[in-house]
């Protein structure tokens, strides 16, 4: 049976409870889903203590504390240095990132081609595995990556996230360069990427948004305005999470029925708490 939960801090605005609920009810898997806050230095001591727990989601800020703990660790999240999924069999830990998947997915469902060179706003884990999954797509004859940032430390960790790529390092202050790729990553956390929307004027990109609290973003919302294509932080969420229960659950699924179940019950509560 499944035990999970997604572990975080903070973690009360978390929709992957409800998203995991609702995907194992959909495909009649006997499940139990929560979450739990686990403040940063905490894992080790909660996994102790919960003994029960076999499938465990992370978020921030144990994406990268997980590889301290975990008995296995796959190649990817090796590259990124990061891991958002956690499976226990044997009592072994096993460590794993979705999110490269779940950016490929949430491409894919979109409709979107990577051809041309590309964005990323931030440099963490979510940023390292946005650049991995374009690093990954064989179909680019140009992997040109562009990373504004705020953090030169983090440089050696991009490049390694993808190694046949050409990554470019901007500072805080480049955000015209936001006018002229033909996609737009944001990875930043809640309201960091709001003040590029004064240097906005004519985007010819995809903005694809990867947190959805705040939803929408204000930058989001002024390429919106733009009349410019944009995927939200839900596509994302929906896309890593079902990665997640396929490995949980060891069950193939159908991933178009069971995003358009999820992306459904996101809209809803993300409507509702926005209304409230």
């Amino acid at each position: 049976m499944i035990r999970g939960a997604v572990l975080g801090s903070p973690i009360s605005h978390s929709l992957s409870p409800q998203l995991h609920n609702v995907a194992y009810d959909f495909l009649k898997i006997h499940a139990e889903y929560t979450r739990h806050e686990v403040e940063s230095g905490d894992l080790p001591k909660f996994l102790s203590l919960h003994p029960e727990l076999n499938s465990l989601s992370l978020t921030m800020p144990l994406k990268e504390e997980a590889l301290k703990i975990a008995d296995a660790i796959s190649p990817i999240s090796n590259q990124i240095k990061s891991g958002n999924t956690l499976s226990k069999r044997d009592d072994k830990w096993s460590l794993t990132s979705t999110d490269v998947e779940g950016f490929q997915m949430a491409l894919a469902a979109n409709d979107v081609k990577l051809n041309d060179s590309v964005v990323i706003i931030g440099s963490g884990a979510t940023a390292r595995a946005v650049a991995a999954a374009i690093d990954l797509d064989n179909s680019i004859q140009n992997r040109q990556i562009h990373i504004v940032h705020r953090n030169p430390d983090r440089e050696s960790d991009m490049r390694q996230a993808a190694p046949s790529s050409d990554l470019i390092f901007h500072g805080w202050d480049s955000s015209k360069l936001l006018n002229e790729v033909s996609l737009i990553v944001n990875t930043t956390p809640a309201r960091a990427a709001d003040v590029f929307c004064a240097d906005l004027q004519k985007p010819v990109g995809v903005y694809f948004e990867a947190l959805y609290n705040p939803w929408p973003t204000a930058l989001f919302k002024k390429f919106s305005d733009l009349g410019q294509r944009t995927i939200d932080g839900i596509e994302l969420l929906v896309h890593q999470g079902i990665s997640q229960i396929e490995i949980f659950s060891g069950v193939k699924v159908d991933r178009k029925a069971l995003s358009q179940v999820m992306r459904s019950r996101a809209i809803e509560l993300l409507t509702q708490s926005t209304q409230g």
